[in-house]
């Protein structure tokens, strides 16, 4: 009976501490915040500053209102059906294969290219079927090995969402594990804000500590 009545008190323990466990992480995941919060003014990477200076147009659109996208589940498959399809159409290669310099964004209209140049190719995309193009912002991060990568952040009612060329799969930011340095400001391209304390973050994307580029 000792030895029950030992066994009964290790498990109502046991029971207890695992439901204030589950209880702390949905409180802690009720805490986190679902979108980005924007930091100080930070600079522009150098590869946007080129592509801008050959792109004027597709860099001079300013808004006077911060517009998301309602997430609809239509709009959510609508995100992610131009993920899967630059993904998958766009040859992934290092800027230094394709044109031979270490950093060049533009389109990847040859059918090569390297994440900026996918991330340009889903924002034009999604502008051309309606999604809100201050909704759409080019995103500079460390990746999983701590390399420099771009990413498209979407902006919606429901939160951040990534389209990313590593993964088909839309994720929320959080979920991506990604540092996040910088992105564009939703009102002007060209202003870039700094995120969850990066700093201005690397001057190159994709290839900012002379390291190897990740495809």
């Amino acid at each position: 009976m000792r030895r029950f009545a030992s066994w009964f008190f290790v498990c109502a323990v046991a029971a207890v501490s695992g439901g204030l466990s589950v209880e702390a992480s949905a409180q802690q995941a009720a805490r986190r915040p679902v979108s980005l919060p924007a930091g100080a003014i930070s600079t522009p990477p150098i590869g946007w500053v080129q592509f801008c200076s050959e792109n004027p147009a597709d860099c001079a659109q300013r808004s006077s209102s911060a517009r998301s996208l309602t997430l609809t589940s239509a709009a959510f498959a609508q995100l992610a059906r131009v993920n899967l399809a630059v993904n998958r159409e766009i040859e992934q290669v290092s800027d230094q294969e394709n044109f031979g310099v270490e950093e060049y964004w533009t389109y990847p209209v040859d059918g090569k290219g390297d994440c900026e140049d996918l991330v340009l190719e889903k924002k034009r995309r999604l502008i051309a079927l309606g999604v809100p193009r201050e909704a759409l912002l080019i995103t500079v991060v460390r990746d999983l090995v701590g390399d420099g990568h771009a990413i498209l952040t979407v902006v919606t009612d429901r939160g951040d969402y990534v389209l990313d060329n590593f993964t088909n799969e839309v994720k929320l930011w959080h979920e991506t594990g990604y540092r996040f340095i910088k992105r564009q400001a939703q009102t002007d391209p060209n202003q870039w804000v700094s995120l969850n304390g990066g700093g201005a973050g690397p001057a190159l994307v994709a290839n900012p500590a002379q390291q190897p580029i990740r495809r």
